[in-house]
């Protein structure tokens, strides 16, 4: 069964969606919505979208429309999450949903009492590549797991970037560094404590964060994510045997892991995959009935509260206990 999706504005990230959505049966990009009625008729137009609205709302109003995608600012991630929910739609927002655990809560719980699916976006934990990792790391293959290692970084130079906006709750934590974030998250569960440092912008927004988490086990986890310095991504799981290393570990478009020992390195390869048409169909098949929405609450809520940890710890200057 095809699932009619519309799109909440019409953000860049929104190219990967309609890529991802041409490439299956079982989703289907029906409306997209601006605030500008002409921008959204063109924005229709040519990307062969068969409804475009002038206002969100309009779009939320729409009854033959099962799903939203939310690729809007952070800041507007929850209120129009819940809007959308409230009209009776199912929610794939773009990730992060929030820095505020309180708002991620409130929003499952609004999604729980209409009845509606929520998920936050985090489209590389729906890639191969992801899962063949977290199973070699639960196989013993580096011995026991004791640091993990995570970066995410680019150089943004568009000036006015929603990205560097304080009010619009951007940084490059929330940016990219809540993929390292998720990805330590995925492989050793929750943190017990956090410890985080940034270097702002005048506005405040952290142009560089670096962090480390304590996580289960005695595992520490170490990232650094940047709007300012060149590109880069990886991660890597070290043990007291070897360590597995993957080059583009968010992305996902060159998959494939490196098992270091000593002076030994094995290629594991992976499948190629795109991680969008994965999580549309995931979550499309969710509302069908089909299957179960790979992430939901708990993984929601845990990411927000590493998040928020995070920042009030370099706030503070302080090392933060969770749980």
């Amino acid at each position: 069964m095809t699932t009619k999706w519309g799109l909440l504005s019409t953000a860049r990230i929104n190219d990967f969606i309609i890529s991802a959505a041409r490439k299956s049966d079982r989703v289907h990009i029906t409306g997209v919505a601006s605030r500008d009625g002409t921008r959204a008729e063109a924005y229709a137009r040519d990307n062969d979208i068969a409804r475009a609205y002038g206002s969100y709302e309009e779009l939320l109003a729409d009854p033959e429309i099962d799903a939203i995608y939310i690729p809007l600012p952070n800041s507007m991630h929850v209120d129009w999450t819940i809007r959308a929910l409230e009209s009776g739609k199912h929610v794939l927002c773009e990730k992060p949903l929030s820095r505020h655990a309180a708002d991620v809560d409130r929003a499952f719980s609004v999604a729980e009492r209409t009845g509606r699916l929520l998920m936050e976006a985090f489209m590389y934990r729906h890639n191969p590549q992801t899962a063949r990792l977290k199973e070699l790391v639960e196989n013993g293959v580096v011995g026991t797991p004791q640091l993990v290692r995570a970066a995410f970084s680019f150089n943004l130079t568009r000036p006015n970037d929603i990205r560097m906006s304080a009010e619009l709750e951007g940084g490059s934590l929330m940016d990219v560094g809540c993929y390292c974030v998720s990805g330590s998250r995925n492989l050793f569960g929750e943190p017990q404590l956090v410890f985080g440092e940034q270097v702002t912008t005048l506005s405040g927004v952290d142009k560089v964060f670096s962090g480390s988490m304590r996580m289960a086990g005695n595992v520490l986890a170490s990232f650094d994510s940047a709007l300012t310095l060149t590109t880069r991504d990886e991660l890597e799981v070290i043990g007291d045997e070897a360590s597995l290393f993957v080059d583009d570990p968010w992305h996902c478009r060159s998959p494939g892991i490196e098992l270091r020992s000593d002076d030994k390195v094995e290629e594991i390869n992976v499948d190629a995959a795109d991680s969008y048409q994965l999580q549309l169909e995931n979550f499309s098949d969710a509302i069908n009935g089909t299957a179960e929405p790979l992430l939901g609450r708990d993984d929601a809520l845990g990411q927000a509260q590493a998040i928020e940890a995070l920042y009030r710890s370099a706030d503070q200057g302080a090392p933060v206990t969770l749980g």
